[in-house]
């Protein structure tokens, strides 16, 4: 059997620096506790939204959007 090497998943703070180095963001909270994390383009000034009650959900959304978006360019 050959073995794999295991990488440990990225922490949250890891990945909001990475979103940070691309996005100025705005996170806020309704009367339900559902989180809304607002992605800032610093470079074209376009906006994304992201909603859900997990921190580390929106984390994970706002992340994955911005490797699309590099990988677009």
């Amino acid at each position: 059997m050959r073995e794999t090497a295991h990488i440990p998943p990225m922490r949250n703070t890891t990945k909001l620096k990475a979103i940070l180095l691309m996005y100025d963001l705005d996170l806020s909270m309704d009367e339900d506790n559902c989180m809304t994390l607002t992605l800032i383009d610093k470079r074209n000034g376009s906006i994304q939204a992201f909603s859900n009650a997990s921190y580390s959900t929106l984390i994970a959304k706002a992340y994955s959007f911005m490797m699309k978006e590099l990988k677009k360019n």
